[in-house]
């Protein structure tokens, strides 16, 4: 099976007066010297474009966007215990965040309580270390689950800390209708990109409905699956492989729900979509364009969507962060302004701009808070939230829109007609080769000097400026890893037993596993030990097809 994503000849492919040797976009896209009327001949405003609020929602989702309630900012946050991680949360809410995000360590990332051996010398160093309820309880201690928006960026074990939030909010006395956020719980992009999965493919798509099913039925504010395109961006995909992969991965889930009986109006508006916005400022904002045309058209025309909200592609981005250097970091807060900048312009619903230092270590407070200031530039100095979708009907936009689209809807084409769809092609490993070999063009042309990151290939300076970074104590872990033995100690172990068993049975007999994992974690079971309990049951996935 050949592992080009498109033909070679359509990958570089240009409309009327491209030229050999026209300069390329970062994705292999040509450029024109300049573009008029003719590039767009033929175009139909009202089904290809249309007015901001109204389908297909090229110019946005809203009819007002960001003149009627600008985007939410949401810093990533996490590091070290829940307790330290707390303490950034509140911090980043009294400088003017409006939504929390929070990064967990490696071993919650896969799975693993903070004393499983292979957790060592990991233990809140990426991220804060979650292995218990207690973890969680202490990480939202004196924050109303009812009054903020919680993103998590948590993919295996998605269903297990979605299940710890549910108790801390009936804790709170917090109703599960009132609560609102995100999980972002796409494995699927896990095979394609990222690698922390743990379970085979079939299992783990398994569970991602298991939540998508639970939350329509009783969390319906909360937003279930964040389909992800930055991570297969930041493997090193193109602009159309990014959204053709991601848009395909959103198909899937939306299949296997209905599958599972559930009404595509039901479920359909919850689900939100995560964009990496990298440095070709005029690509990004056509991706987004396009994925919002792309999405609207696949759930009203193939799926049947009937409900506007159904149709409508919600997104939160984030700055790339493949795209930031050791190298004269504080060129990185230049780099973050403007791709922050492609971001809004292409309509963006909620945005995390990276702080400086995120390429050497997780984020200082300064850092945070200059990384916060530059969206706060933006919403209120800039002027760009007073129209909406400034650039539409610019020749070279509209234009760059089409060919983005053109080819992202050939890669998807090629995934359903030709490999069988999704499962099918992640269990065959194409699309790990397909980013394999577009990460590979990209650094050979790296290596050619064909494109410039500054500090690094063009403008070198060996006596740059160090800054300070976050570090990490190895105090942390052992204090994490002491804690957690103690709640061990406390618990019920007939109780925590009974649950484990109820577990392992609901998950052998092919039910939704959501309500049995809030039974375990109320009896005091642990990350890792409901993690093996299901492992018991679906197996370890060990990554398929070698590239």
């Amino acid at each position: 099976m050949s592992t080009s994503v498109v033909p070679q000849a359509s990958r570089h492919r240009g409309g009327p007066g491209h030229q050999a040797g026209d300069p390329t976009t970062i994705s292999g896209i040509p450029i024109k010297r300049v573009y008029g009327p003719e590039d767009i001949a033929g175009l139909d405003f009202d089904r290809q474009i249309g007015q901001p609020g109204h389908f297909p929602f090229t110019r946005g989702m809203h009819p007002d966007m960001y003149r009627r309630r600008i985007w939410t900012m949401r810093q990533f946050a996490g590091f070290g215990t829940a307790r330290q991680t707390n303490q950034r949360f509140k911090y980043l809410l009294e400088k003017g965040q409006t939504g929390l995000s929070t990064a967990f360590d490696l071993p919650t990332l896969m799975g693993r309580d903070s004393d499983d051996p292979l957790a060592l010398g990991e233990v809140g160093k990426c991220g804060v270390a979650i292995a218990s309820l207690e973890d969680m309880k202490v990480l939202f201690d004196g924050i109303n689950l009812g009054e903020v928006s919680t993103s998590m960026t948590i993919n295996a074990p998605a269903a297990i800390l979605l299940a710890f939030y549910i108790c801390v909010a009936k804790e709170q006395g917090v109703p599960l209708d009132k609560l609102r956020g995100t999980l972002q719980n796409d494995i699927l992009k896990e095979f394609h990109a990222q690698n922390e999965f743990v379970f085979p493919p079939g299992p783990s798509v398994k569970l991602v409905i298991d939540t998508i099913e639970y939350c329509t039925q009783h969390m319906p504010q909360w937003n279930t699956v964040s389909i992800s395109g930055y991570h297969i961006r930041e493997a090193g995909a193109t602009v159309p492989q990014e959204l053709a992969f991601t848009i395909a991965d959103g198909m899937c889930y939306v299949e296997e729900s209905i599958k599972r009986g559930l009404d595509v109006d039901a479920f359909a508006p919850r689900l939100s979509f995560f964009w990496d916005i990298h440095n070709e400022f005029f690509e990004e904002i056509a991706k987004l364009r396009a994925a919002r045309r792309m999405w609207a058209r696949i759930m009203r025309d193939r799926f049947g969507a009937k409900k506007e909200r159904s149709w409508w592609l919600r997104c939160h981005c984030q700055t790339a962060g493949v795209s930031l250097t050791e190298q004269q970091p504080m060129v990185n807060i230049i780099r973050v302004a403007y791709q922050a900048l492609a971001a809004v312009l292409g309509g963006t619903q909620s945005l995390h701009t990276n702080s400086m230092d995120e390429t050497l270590a997780l984020p200082t407070e300064n850092a945070v808070k200059i990384a916060l200031r530059t969206q706060q530039v933006l919403a209120d100095e800039t002027g760009v939230t007073r129209t909406v979708d400034p650039l539409g009907g610019s020749y070279f936009v509209e234009s760059l829109t089409n060919e983005v689209e053109r080819q992202a809807q050939q890669i998807i084409d090629h995934i359903y007609n030709d490999l069988g769809g999704v499962l099918p092609a992640t269990e065959r490993g194409y699309f790990r080769r397909a980013i394999a070999d577009s990460s590979h063009r990209f650094g050979a042309e790296f290596d050619r000097g064909e494109r410039i990151m500054i500090g690094v290939n063009k403008y070198i300076e060996h006596d740059f400026e160090r800054i300070p970074i976050l570090k990490i104590d190895e105090s942390v872990e052992r204090e994490q890893v002491a804690r957690l033995r103690e709640f061990r100690a406390r618990r019920d172990p007939q109780r925590h037993a009974a649950a484990l068993r109820k577990l392992r049975e609901v998950a052998a007999e092919g039910g939704n596993v959501m309500p049995a994992l809030i039974e375990a974690a109320e009896a005091h079971a642990t990350l890792g030990e409901m993690m093996h309990t299901l492992e018991t049951v679906y197996g370890r996935y060990d990554g398929g097809p070698e590239l």
